[in-house]
């Protein structure tokens, strides 16, 4: 039986990612939305929780997927969005290569499309093989693809690094992904 808190922090997930009515709250153009509100929405919706439930939450993700404002007053996810918001964040010079996360049952559309967005606002890439590893996870057989970060900044695409620790780009093209290079059994790193 899943914990309280893994249950909160899904539903907040499905709230400040891709269905804020929901919860009926609405989110500001950079995803924001105020603690008060969210936290009256979700006692509305049946989902009820204290402010130190929410911290708790915020806290606690292993994937830090939320973030408070600075004063504490709003509340997002750091990433992930369906629903078309701009976080606001800097370009950022990526590492040389990232790692992307992902079933083997998807390679072939890989190996002609690249990497898409599909319904969310970025493409997400890891640091670490072990983190792509377990997004991978998520979707089936995992497999890794090194992506080749450094060359993509070089022809001018634009990387995003989130306060969690995620790369977001728009797409990644498959002249960048090093296909020889696939993990397709469980490292370290």
């Amino acid at each position: 039986m899943e914990s309280d808190l893994v249950h909160t922090s899904k539903f907040l997930s499905l709230v400040l990612r891709h269905k804020p009515e929901a919860a009926g709250v609405v989110l500001d153009c950079a995803g924001w939305c105020t603690v008060t509100n969210l936290l009256k929405g979700c006692a509305r919706y049946g989902h009820a929780l204290s402010r130190a439930d929410l911290e708790k939450v915020v806290a606690e993700n292993d994937k830090k997927r939320f973030e408070f404002s600075k004063d504490g007053q709003r509340i997002r996810a750091s990433q992930g969005h369906s629903v078309e918001v701009d976080l606001k964040y800097d370009p950022t010079v990526p590492p040389d290569i990232l790692y992307h996360g992902t079933a083997t049952r998807f390679l072939d559309s890989i190996k002609s499309k690249g990497l898409v967005k599909g319904s969310r606002q970025h493409v997400h890439l890891s640091m670490s093989t072990s983190t792509a590893w377990k997004v991978g996870e998520r979707h089936g057989k995992p497999v890794v693809i090194p992506v080749d970060a450094g060359e993509m900044h070089k022809a001018g695409i634009q990387f995003y690094l989130t306060p969690n620790s995620v790369w977001l780009v728009d797409a990644v093209p498959p002249q960048y992904l090093r296909f020889s290079e696939l993990f397709d059994k469980r490292i370290t790193s």
